[in-house]
């Protein structure tokens, strides 16, 4: 349903504020609080695969409050949240299990019908 974007709020459809998501997702593994292996940023919700090098709550916590923060300035929403206080994580446990879940993560624009090949969706790791 979350894939469809037939529910939940769906700021991420702006580019802007998709760019805001995007930028904070990558500036996080360039200053090392992760290894960014694949994502993609959906209408109305975002999926990460990463290595984390700090606590997950440290890094869930400091990428949905900056882009939070950035995007609802943004949206004229400031003091508003953004996100919602829940996420999913998944250990990853071999390798076969690494390539089903990037290939998920990066076929969700596909799924969704928002494209017709992964690397044709401009917020996701297929693109870059």
């Amino acid at each position: 349903m979350l894939d469809a974007a037939a529910s939940g709020s769906l700021w991420l459809k702006d580019p802007e504020i998709a760019g805001i998501v995007d930028r904070t997702i990558r500036r996080g593994a360039e200053i090392a609080h992760y290894v960014l292996r694949a994502y993609v940023i959906m209408p109305n919700h975002v999926h990460l695969l990463l290595e984390p090098c700090v606590l997950l709550h440290k890094l869930t916590g400091g990428i949905k409050g900056v882009s939070a923060h950035n995007a609802n300035a943004k949206l004229g929403r400031t003091g508003s949240p953004f996100w919602q206080d829940e996420s999913f994580d998944h250990w990853i446990r071999n390798p076969g299990q690494f390539a089903r879940t990037k290939a998920y993560i990066e076929d969700n624009p596909v799924k969704a019908h928002l494209c017709a090949r992964p690397e044709d969706w401009s917020w996701s790791s297929a693109k870059k």
